[in-house]
């Protein structure tokens, strides 16, 4: 092999099986068709059947291996079951590439109990038992893995709007996916971190529909506009393929310039 091939080996994803939770939203569709298009199966999760099925289907029309998966963000035993389904069905789980996140937004002062401890299990609680599950299995394997979180920009900057239980849940993702590197390297398990800043998605089409916001918003991104999907998905295929396997423990910020400024 010369070094020519080897290069273009190091984004090959030929036989490895990704798990994308949340891969029937938009980001995680993207993210989707990245891992697919170098050559891995992808099973994608939706909150129904019928959103897991057309994210995979899409990706299927277009020449990749994919399945879709319901999952609903319950608790710790809802992950580990679809984990152990996965694991049933395919025996391995190479790429586990998270894209779970919601937000609802209220005053700090005004924030009610109930809604800050539903964002912290779907942010936080439910990525960590996702990577708990899928590296308690791949560490007696022997075979290393990629296990990559989509965090945000609010993991390391507030904003003056209600974004507390939000901002709080990824700055914790931030120290969890520090904390799984420092414990799961040795075992060859890289865990990694994309921070985006606001990326193009129907779920945050209010915000960036509304002047108001979205002026002053771009104003203060160097590059002069928002992610794209595919933006991240980018970033998800180089932390997942073997190019990137001296990362680790690291959150790389996908803000065009934002945070280098703040």
């Amino acid at each position: 092999m010369n070094r020519l091939e080897m290069f273009r080996g190091m984004f090959s994803l030929e036989g490895k099986v990704a798990l994308v939770p949340g891969g029937a939203g938009e980001i995680g569709r993207a993210v989707g068709e990245a891992l697919s298009a170098y050559g891995a199966k992808v099973i994608l999760t939706g909150r129904t059947q019928e959103k897991a099925d057309a994210a995979a289907e899409a990706i299927r029309s277009a020449g990749g291996q994919a399945e879709g998966r319901a999952f609903s963000v319950e608790d710790a035993a809802a992950v580990e079951g679809l984990v152990d389904s996965v694991y049933k069905d395919y025996k391995k789980v190479d790429i586990m590439v998270n894209c779970i996140g919601k937000h609802i937004e209220n005053a700090a002062a005004e924030y009610k109990e109930e809604d800050w401890d539903h964002i912290l299990n779907v942010n936080l609680k439910t990525a960590f038992f996702f990577s708990k599950e899928v590296a308690k299995r791949q560490i007696p394997a022997g075979g290393g893995g990629k296990h990559v979180h989509i965090t945000s920009v609010r993991g390391l900057l507030g904003i003056n709007r209600g974004f507390i239980s939000y901002c709080s849940s990824k700055g914790g993702m931030v120290m969890m996916i520090k904390q799984l590197a420092s414990e799961w390297t040795k075992h060859k398990i890289n865990v990694n971190g994309i921070a985006p800043t606001f990326i193009r998605t129907a779920q945050v089409a209010k915000y960036l529909d509304d002047p108001a916001f979205y002026e002053p918003l771009v104003a203060r991104i160097p590059l002069g506009r928002v992610g794209e999907t595919e933006d991240v998905a980018g970033l998800a295929l180089y932390l997942a393929a073997p190019i990137s396997d001296f990362v680790s423990g690291q959150i790389i910020y996908i803000d065009g310039g934002l945070t280098a400024i703040q």
